[in-house]
């Protein structure tokens, strides 16, 4: 079992956990990074919640 280093809560990690399965986060959108210096995972309502956020932040274009 992972510990959230967002919330505390455990959850399974299939790397972590040493399955020979993908983990349930590769159905997630790869759309950001765990923000942060910490690498720990986060679990599924955390990364989910984080995903929903930046997908409904406008986009702003580069400025040059």
């Amino acid at each position: 079992m992972s510990t959230c280093s967002r919330c505390g809560a455990s959850f399974g990690c299939a790397m972590a956990d040493g399955l020979d399965a993908p983990c349930w986060c590769v159905a997630l959108p790869p759309v950001v990074a765990v923000p942060g210096v910490d690498a720990s995972c986060w679990c599924p309502a955390c990364l989910a919640r984080h995903i929903a956020s930046q997908q409904s932040s406008p986009v702003l274009p580069a400025s040059d």
